[in-house]
């Protein structure tokens, strides 16, 4: 589990082939401390698992899977990504909870510079927005970040100095593709209202009477 509260970034430094899979090689810029074999690292976003590693580098496997649902697909040797090390219980929870498994791959739109802020538009694949709404949460690359508005399948985001500096962010342009883990809370409600949805669309009821109908009063 992560909180989307990016530690710092990475550089690719290897993409080698094995099997059907690549294992990844990751430079990061700084000190990979208290890790060890079998920890779990965020890289933009994506849960991997660490299965070697220096006190600055660590090498990772990617799945079949993995390599088909993410923007690994895309990656190269030298491009940067963002990473944080898994949550410890204690520790504080910033951002929002952030399990590192990906439901789809977006793209950026627009990007809108306003003073020292940046005004982010991205279009998400059709079967997640029903789970994005205004001030909720979603994960960029593994970037926590609250969502601004929601137009169909485009959702802004505002993004302040700090962030835009310290992650990937300062990277990107119109036409790259990035990751998106939608809020973990938002699927789980959405998913156990869902078989009342439809039975509510064809009889309207009052708030008061779909909950007793739905058993919850």
């Amino acid at each position: 589990m992560f909180t989307g509260l990016i530690e710092g970034t990475g550089t690719i430094k290897a993409l080698q082939p094995v099997s059907k899979g690549f294992s990844i090689q990751i430079e990061s810029n700084f000190y990979l401390e208290d890790i060890k074999v079998g920890d779990s690292i965020a890289v933009d976003g994506v849960c991997l698992t660490v299965v070697s590693f220096t006190s600055k580098e660590f090498r990772a496997d990617l799945s079949p899977e993995t390599i088909s649902r993410t923007t690994f697909k895309f990656r190269k040797p030298g491009d940067l990504v963002n990473l944080e090390r898994a949550l410890k219980m204690g520790d504080p929870l910033g951002g929002h909870l952030v399990t590192g498994h990906i439901d789809g791959v977006g793209q950026i739109k627009k990007i809108t510079p306003l003073g020292n802020f940046f005004s982010l538009e991205i279009q998400v694949p059709k079967d997640l927005s029903p789970f994005l709404v205004p001030k909720g949460s979603i994960a960029i690359d593994g970037i926590s970040l609250t969502i601004n508005e929601v137009k169909e399948e485009v959702v802004t985001l505002m993004i302040i100095p700090h962030t835009y500096k310290v992650t990937t962010l300062h990277t990107k342009k119109v036409g790259d593709y990035v990751n998106i883990e939608i809020d973990i809370i938002a699927k789980m409600v959405y998913n156990f209202v869902k078989p009342y949805l439809k039975t509510f669309e064809k009889e309207p009821l009052s708030t008061l009477e779909l909950l007793e109908k739905t058993g919850f009063i």
